[in-house]
C-alpha cells in the first residue's frame, strides 16, 4: 500500500447528490483537505450520483457551493477537471462493466435471484448494519465446482438478475485504519456475499468505489468509520481485479443529541441549514485528525 503522506498522494472527497451535506460531511471532508494539503499532494471530487431516484441536479449544485463555503480547494474534478475525467459516476458505466464482466469470467460472481424483500424474510438473518441489510444467507450461492451449470437457469442479461461476489469463507480480512489503528474482519461471519451488480444495470458502491478509487490514483481514502467494514469488502475486489489497494483512514462519525449518527434526513444540522443561521466554517469545527 501506499504511504499516506508521500509527494504522490492522491485524497479523494466523494459526495452523493442524495441531500443536502451535513456537519459530519465536513469533518469528514475537511479532513481530506488537511491530508492532502499536508502531503503538499493532489485532492479529487466525484460526483457519486449513482443513485437515479434520489440524485437531483440541485443537490448537486449546493454541493459544490458547499464545499466552497468550507475552503475545501480540489485540483482534480468539476470546474476543473483533469486527466480522470468524467467524475460523475453516472458518466462512468463503461469502466464498471468492465470490471464487472472480468470478475464475472474469473469466476468470483455469480447471478442471484432474491431481492431485498425476500432477504428482509429470511428467518433469523442476522444483520449487517454496514449495509442496512441482512447478511446474505446463501440462497442461491451455487455449491463448489464449475458455474456454468448453475447459470443455465438464469437470463443471460446480466442486467436481468442481481449478481454477487462470492467471500472466502473464514478469512480474516485484516487492514491497518491511519485513525482506528489494525481493523480486521471475518467474510462469512461479519459480512456475507455481497452486490455486484443489481438487476437494474446498476453498479454497487462496492465495484465503482474500486474502480473509481484505483482509476483515479487515490493513495488514501479519508471517510467516515460507518464504512469500516466495506474497506474489507473492497480490499477483496481489488485483490480479485489484480489492483493495488490505498491507504484508510475512517473517522469518528458525528452524532446527534440521541446518540444516532447523522444523515441526511437531519436538516437542522446541514451546512446550508448552518450557513443561513450566521455560522462560518471556523464556527462549526475543526478538521478531526485521523493521526
Amino acid at each position: 500500500m501506499a504511504s499516506p503522506l508521500t509527494p504522490t498522494y492522491h485524497g479523494r472527497i466523494a459526495p452523493s447528490p442524495t441531500g443536502l451535506l451535513h456537519l459530519g460531511h465536513a469533518r469528514t471532508f475537511l479532513t481530506a483537505h488537511s491530508r492532502a494539503l499536508e502531503a503538499q499532494g493532489t485532492l479529487v471530487l466525484r460526483n457519486e450520483d449513482l443513485d437515479r431516484q434520489r440524485s437531483r441536479p440541485e443537490f448537486y449544485h449546493a454541493m459544490l457551493e458547499d464545499l466552497h463555503w468550507l475552503g475545501i480547494q480540489w485540483q482534480e474534478g468539476p470546474d476543473i477537471g483533469g486527466p480522470y475525467a468524467p467524475y460523475s459516476q453516472s458518466q462512468r458505466r463503461a469502466s464498471y462493466l468492465v470490471a464487472f464482466q472480468q470478475l464475472r469470467n474469473t469466476g468470483f460472481l455469480y447471478p442471484c435471484k432474491c431481492s431485498r424483500r425476500d432477504l428482509g424474510h429470511a428467518a433469523a438473518a442476522p444483520h449487517d448494519n454496514d449495509e442496512d441489510d441482512p447478511i446474505y444467507p446463501g440462497t442461491c450461492r451455487p455449491v463448489p465446482g464449475p458455474l456454468q451449470s448453475h447459470l443455465r437457469s438464469f437470463p443471460s442479461s446480466h442486467s436481468a438478475v442481481n449478481w454477487r461476489f462470492r467471500v472466502p469463507d473464514g478469512e480474516a480480512i485484516a487492514f491497518h485504519d491511519q485513525h482506528f489503528g489494525p481493523e480486521q474482519f471475518i467474510s462469512g461471519r461479519d459480512f456475507g456475499d455481497f452486490l455486484i451488480w443489481r438487476r437494474d444495470g446498476v453498479p454497487s458502491y462496492q465495484l465503482a468505489c474500486v474502480v473509481d478509487d484505483a482509476a483515479m490514483r487515490i493513495t488514501e481514502v479519508v471517510r467516515g468509520a460507518d464504512l469500516l467494514k466495506s474497506t474489507a469488502r473492497q480490499i477483496l475486489l481489488y485483490r480479485a481485479l489484480g489492483l493495488e489497494a490505498p491507504s484508510w483512514c475512517h473517522c469518528p462519525l458525528v452524532l446527534d443529541a440521541s446518540g444516532e449518527r447523522l444523515a441526511k434526513r437531519h436538516d437542522a444540522l446541514s451546512i446550508r441549514t448552518l450557513r443561513e443561521q450566521g455560522y462560518s466554517p471556523s464556527d462549526l469545527m475543526q478538521p478531526e485528525s485521523c493521526l
